[in-house]
C-alpha cells in the first residue's frame, strides 16, 4: 500500500510517501500557493512522480484553521445562549494575564453582542429540565440571523453537557430553517463544564467552519478529479488523524494540524535512538515551534489559547503543547523607530519570499542572512533545483540593515541570525525551564528546512548536549503524519465525590463515550484509554489520571485515589492523603494503530569533496567542508567546521562540535558548551 502525507507550510508545501511493499520513501517540495492551497498539494503530488490512483491513503495537515482565526477571516457568526447568559462570552474570565502591560486588551469576541440571542430555556446542572425550549423561538432567531447576514451559528446552552436535548432540538431547527448555514452545537464538540471556555470553543468552531469545511471539500474534489480513489485523513491537534467527515463537524480540532506532525515524528525517532526525553524544534519558513517530549510521549496542553494566553481565544480541545513564534526562514529583519534591529514576526512567506528567491521580495530575511554568511549554498539550494541570488541578498542586507546601523554586510547578517536564535531559545525555554524541566537533561530534535541551520546555536545557548537531525528534516511534519495513529477524544463532565461514586453508573458513562468514539473511528478495534479528572475537594483545577478499566469494573476506589495522590505528588511536590477527592470529568481516548514507515539506511553515495567560505563566528569567513548527506556511512564522525547538505536543508557543524552518523542514518551532533 502507498501512504502519502502532505503538509502545507507558510513558504513550502511538503510531501512524503511510503510504500510498505518495498519500504521505499518518496519526498517532494513545492512553494505554497496561498491563493489556492489545493493547487500546491497537487503540485507536490505531481513533483513526487507518484501516480494519484495508486495512493492508498493521503494524510493532510495545514494551517487553514488557525490562520482563519488569527487573521479574523471567518464567517459572520451568531450565537444562541440560555436566557440570562448573553454577556458570558464578552466578560470571559476576571483575571488579567498581563498585569504590567499598560496596553493590555482582552480578546475581541468573534460574535458581536447584537448577534448573540438569548433563548428562554433552562437545564439544571443535574440534567433536569426546568424551562422547556420553544421551537418557534428558534425559528424566529434563525430568520433574524439570516437577515443579519450570519453564515454560521453557534449554540451553547447552560448545562447542556449534562443533558443535550435542548441543544439538539435547537440545532435541528436551525439546520432546517437555514440549510446553507454552518451550525455548531457545543455538545457535538465536547460535553464539559466551564461556560466561558465552552462558548468560546463552540464559537471558534462555527466561525472557522465554513472556511475549513469548504477547503476540505475542495481538497477532496481536487484529489478525486486527479484520480485519487484512496482514503483521505486530516491531521488533528491532538496528534492523531481523523476522517474528513469528522473534520467537517469539528474543524476546531485542526488548529495545530501542521506543526503537530513534527512532534509526533520527534518522539518516534528519538525513541528508536534511545532518547526518551527530547525537545522537538521545528523551524520552517514562517514560524519556529518547540515542544517537550517526556517518556516518548508529547506533552499535552492543559489549557489552549489560540493567539496566546494573554489575549487569545480559549478552546477546550486536547492539543499537543507547542510554543510557536514568528521566527522562520522567511521572517523579515527590520529596524524599529529607535534604531534597534528586529527580526519577525512578519514573514515574506512564499510570495514574494526572501530577496534571494528572486520572486520580487525586497526585504531581507533570515534566509538571506544565511546565504550571505555562506551557510546556505546559493547554487545548491533544493538540490540545485532553485538557484538563489546571493548578490541580491547581500545588497538588500547592506542597504536595509548594514548601512543604517553602521555594520558591514557580514556582521549585519550575523546579527540577524543571532537575534533570531535568541528568540527561538526563549521558545525552547518556555516548554522546558518554565515547566520545571532542565533543558540539559534533554536532546534537541531539529527539523524544518531551517531547523538544522540554527539548532547547534540554540543548543549551545541552553547547554543542551545533543542535537538530533532526522532523515528528511525539511519534510518532517509530513513524515510525522505518516507515523500518527487515528485518534479521537471524548469527555463528559461527571461531578461526584470519589467516596460516593457509583461504579456501575460510571461504567454506563464510559460505555456511552466508547460507543461515540468507535462510531468515529475508521480503524479496526481501536485501543481505548480511560482517564478521570480528579482533584481535592475545594481545588479549582484537576489532574487527568489514567484509569485502567479493571479499576472501574472492580470498584477499586483505593487504587484510583492512590494514583491521583501519586500524580499530585509528582506534579506539585506534595499531596494530601487525608483530604477528600472528587471526580470532575470522564475522558476517553480511542487510538487505532496505523502502519509506520521504515526509515532508510545510509546510502553512502559517493560524491566529490568540496569547500566553501563560510562565516561561522565573529571574524572573517573560513574554509568549510561541504558534505552531501547521502555520502555519509553509519558510524562516520565529522568534526566542525562543516556543512552537511541534503535536499531542503543544511546542517551546520560549528568548530569544536562533532557529528556522528547513527546506525539508522540520523545525524547526532555533540555540542561543545564553550564553542
Amino acid at each position: 500500500m502507498l501512504f502519502v502525507a502532505v503538509d502545507i507550510g507558510g513558504t513550502f508545501t511538503d510531501l512524503v510517501g511510503f510504500d510498505d511493499s518495498n519500504s521505499a520513501l518518496y519526498s517532494a517540495k513545492r512553494l505554497t500557493t496561498p491563493d489556492n492551497l489545493v493547487r500546491g498539494v497537487l503540485n507536490c503530488v505531481d513533483r513526487s512522480g507518484l501516480p494519484m490512483v495508486d495512493i492508498t491513503q493521503l494524510i493532510h495537515g495545514s494551517t487553514v484553521a488557525i490562520n482563519t482565526l488569527i487573521e479574523r477571516k471567518g464567517a459572520p457568526t451568531a450565537l444562541l445562549v440560555t436566557k440570562g447568559t448573553r454577556d458570558v462570552y464578552a466578560i470571559g474570565r476576571g483575571n488579567r494575564p498581563d498585569a504590567y502591560n499598560l496596553f493590555f486588551a482582552r480578546p475581541k469576541p468573534l460574535v458581536p453582542r447584537r448577534h448573540i440571542h438569548e433563548v428562554d430555556e433552562r437545564m439544571l446542572a443535574g440534567g433536569i429540565v426546568r424551562t422547556v425550549i420553544n421551537p418557534q423561538e428558534i425559528v424566529a432567531i434563525a430568520r433574524q440571523a439570516r437577515a443579519d447576514g450570519c453564515q454560521a451559528i453557534a449554540v451553547c446552552f447552560l448545562h447542556s453537557y449534562a443533558n443535550t436535548a435542548h441543544e439538539q432540538s435547537a440545532a435541528e431547527a436551525l439546520r432546517h430553517e437555514l440549510p446553507g448555514a454552518y451550525v455548531s452545537a457545543s455538545h457535538e464538540i465536547m460535553r464539559e463544564y466551564r461556560e466561558y471556555e465552552r462558548i468560546s470553543t463552540t464559537v471558534v468552531n462555527a466561525y472557522i467552519g465554513p472556511t475549513v469545511s469548504g477547503y476540505v471539500g475542495r481538497l477532496e474534489a481536487g484529489l478525486q478529479e486527479h484520480g485519487f480513489v484512496g482514503e483521505l485523513s486530516i491531521m488533528q491537534s491532538n496528534g492523531g488523524v481523523m476522517s474528513p467527515a469528522v473534520a467537517f463537524k469539528r474543524p476546531v480540532m485542526m488548529m495545530e494540524s501542521g506543526p503537530v506532525g513534527g512532534i509526533i515524528a520527534s518522539a518516534e525517532i528519538a525513541r528508536t535512538l534511545g532518547y526518551s526525553n527530547v525537545i522537538s524544534f521545528d523551524m520552517g519558513g514562517t514560524t519556529a515551534k518547540a515542544s517537550l517530549v517526556r517518556d516518548s510521549a508529547p506533552a499535552m496542553a492543559e489549557g489552549y489559547y489560540v493567539g496566546g494566553y494573554a489575549s487569545g481565544d480559549p478552546v477546550m480541545i486536547p492539543v499537543v503543547d507547542v510554543v510557536e513564534i514568528g521566527t522562520g526562514g522567511g521572517s523579515i529583519a527590520w529596524i524599529d523607530e529607535v534604531g534597534a534591529l528586529k527580526v519577525g514576526p512578519r514573514s515574506a512567506g512564499s510570495a514574494p519570499g526572501p530577496i534571494c528567491y528572486g520572486l520580487g521580495g525586497t526585504q531581507p530575511t533570515i534566509t538571506d542572512a544565511n546565504v550571505v554568511l555562506g551557510r546556505l549554498g546559493a547554487e545548491e539550494f533544493l538540490g540545485g533545483e532553485m538557484r538563489l541570488d546571493a548578490a541580491a541578498a547581500e545588497q538588500g542586507i547592506a542597504t536595509t540593515i548594514g548601512e543604517p546601523l553602521g555594520l558591514d554586510t557580514a556582521t549585519a547578517a550575523r546579527a540577524i541570525v543571532e537575534i533570531a536564535v535568541a528568540k527561538m531559545s526563549l521558545a525552547v525555554r518556555q516548554v522546558s525551564v518554565e515547566k520545571g524541566y532542565d533543558p540539559r537533561d534533554f536532546a534537541l530534535v531539529a527539523s524544518g528546512g531551517a531547523g538544522p541551520l540554527h539548532a547547534a546555536m540554540i543548543a549551545r545557548d541552553l547547554r543542551i548536549p545533543k542535537v538530533i537531525i532526522p532523515w528528511f528534516p525539511s519534510h518532517f511534519s509530513a513524515m510525522g503524519m505518516l507515523m500518527a495513529d487515528e485518534r479521537h477524544d471524548a469527555v463528559r463532565t461527571y461531578p461526584v465525590a470519589l467516596e460516593r461514586l457509583d461504579f456501575s453508573d460510571l461504567g454506563r458513562v464510559v460505555e456511552e463515550l466508547e460507543r461515540d468514539l468507535r462510531s468515529m473511528c475508521r480503524g479496526d478495534a481501536p485501543a481505548i484509554q480511560i482517564q478521570l479528572d480528579l482533584r481535592y475537594i475545594g481545588q479549582e483545577f484537576s489532574l487527568s489520571v489514567p484509569t485502567p478499566r479493571e479499576r472501574i469494573v472492580n470498584a477499586d476506589r483505593t487504587g484510583i485515589r492512590a494514583a491521583f495522590d501519586a500524580m499530585h505528588q509528582q506534579r506539585y511536590a506534595h499531596s494530601a492523603d487525608d483530604e477528600p477527592v472528587e471526580i470532575i470529568n470522564v475522558r476517553l481516548i480511542a487510538a487505532a494503530r496505523r502502519a509506520k514507515p521504515a526509515m532508510p539506511k545510509p546510502a553512502n553515495v559517493k560524491s566529490a569533496p568540496r569547500t566553501r567560505m563560510v562565516v561561522m563566528s565573529p571574524g572573517p569567513a573560513v574554509s568549510c567542508k561541504v558534505i552531501d548527506r547521502a555520502s555519509l556511512a553509519a558510524g562516520m564522525v565529522i568534526k566542525g567546521p562543516a556543512l552537511i547538505q541534503e535536499y531542503g536543508s543544511t546542517t551546520v557543524v560549528f568548530p569544536k562540535d562533532t557529528c556522528t552518523v547513527a546506525a539508522t542514518g540520523e545525524l547526532i551532533l555533540s555540542i561543545d558548551a564553550e564553542g
